[in-house]
């Protein structure tokens, strides 16, 4: 992911985890923007290290729509000039408030695919969203999301699962249903602070504090439990949501779409502004630095030993808890990040959610056998809406 405006935001979410990376780079005499030659020294890299004919580009933040259309233009050129055949596709991660008529019809006319970041209803929304001032954002995304359809630009919709809105799931997911908004992703917010008000990141010695605003283990697998039964009775095929497809590609054995639930990950680094290569976004801490573009190769730095060794935790470090349980080949332990829970053994290093996560593919488990079997005879797994029906007519009956 690149940041061309790094941790620059319009917006003063109260979970936010990159707001704070500002103080990497407080005192380097510029303001936090990417200027021309860095720009075109990614685009060029980062086509260059592609093997396929498809190369996505993921423009991230902070908020990226700090910079101006102008910028984003620039960069289409640099990808026209340097393409060499390739297929070229963008996204970009926004949280909506600053999208225009001009903003719109840009994306819609280039190909962009959006990504609105919204936590479900106003209430929802607002207990944690909110500007500088602690004013509400929900009316100014809603608007965007409005302009989006309305220019009909490609978009989708991440949301946070947070301690205002995981008690909630119904509400949360019939909110983005009648939004129309029909591909939904959303993300466990937890996150632990230090003594002295910094955020703790994985192997940090300091147990830290547990922020208010974090999802607990019952209730995160309460909700996925209770957005999953919306969803499963009549919406596979229609409305996808990204933690219920992802979970099914590991019932399945296909890599899934989100790095948390795949065996392994350390192909999802981030640039910073002035060309920092970070190991992972949610890892953007000086020990996991790999490096600069502008004295280092991307492949130099992706296949790098400390990056290698940094990949290597997802697999390599699963408490016997972990290796033990049944559904391993559902999570994988999920995000090293959420590593710092004590195992029933006592071991240190267990995932924090692990309980949400064994009572949700508990409960999801016939439903996701049935459609693994309906995929495996070339049958959509769509057909798990109809069976659950039948199920349902013939308890009724007896």
């Amino acid at each position: 992911m690149c940041k061309p405006a790094g941790a620059m935001c319009n917006l003063a979410c109260d979970y936010c985890y990159y707001l704070e990376k500002k103080s990497l780079y407080r005192g380097a005499g510029r303001p936090m923007m990417m200027d021309d030659s860095t720009l075109e020294r990614f685009v060029r890299s980062y086509i260059e290290c592609q093997t396929t004919p498809s190369v996505m580009f993921t423009w991230h933040g902070g908020e990226p729509l700090m910079r101006p259309v102008s910028f984003y233009r620039k960069a289409l050129q640099m990808q026209r000039k340097y393409a060499g055949g390739r297929h070229i596709e963008n996204s970009i991660q926004t949280n909506g408030t600053l999208l225009t008529d001009e903003w719109c019809r840009f994306l819609h006319d280039n190909g962009f695919l959006v990504g609105i970041s919204i936590d479900g209803t106003q209430a929802m929304h607002d207990r944690f969203r909110h500007d500088a001032r602690g004013g509400s954002s929900f009316g100014q995304v809603m608007r965007g999301i409005e302009m989006l359809q309305r220019h009909n630009v490609e978009f989708n919709v991440m949301a946070t699962v947070n301690s205002a809105n995981a008690d909630e799931p119904a509400a949360f997911y019939h909110f983005f249903r009648e939004a129309g908004c029909h591909y939904i992703q959303f993300t466990p917010i937890v996150e632990r602070y230090s003594s002295d008000g910094k955020l703790l990141h994985y192997g940090s010695e300091e147990t830290g504090e547990l922020a208010a605003f974090s999802v607990r283990p019952e209730q995160w697998g309460d909700f996925l439990c209770g957005v999953y039964d919306e969803w499963i009775k009549e919406d596979v095929g229609t409305y996808f949501v990204q933690m219920f497809d992802s979970t099914l590609a590991n019932w399945v054995g296909v890599e899934p779409g989100v790095c948390s639930l795949a065996r392994q990950c350390g192909h999802a680094a981030v640039m910073e502004h002035n060309g920092d290569v970070y190991s992972c976004d949610h890892f953007v801490f000086p020990e996991y630095k790999l490096g600069n573009i502008h004295h280092s190769t991307l492949i130099e730095m992706m296949f790098s030993s400390k990056q290698k060794d940094f990949a290597s935790i997802k697999e390599g470090k699963l408490t016997r808890q972990c290796r033990e349980c049944q559904w391993l080949f559902a999570c994988h332990g999920e995000c090293p990040r959420n590593r710092f829970a004590t195992s029933k053994d006592g071991e240190k290093g267990h995932n924090y959610l692990c309980a949400g996560y064994r009572k949700f593919f508990k409960h999801a488990a016939p439903t996701m056998d049935y459609m693994k079997n309906e995929y495996a005879n070339n049958r959509p797994p769509a057909n798990v809406m109809r069976w659950l029906k039948e199920s349902g007519n013939k308890q009724q009956n007896h």
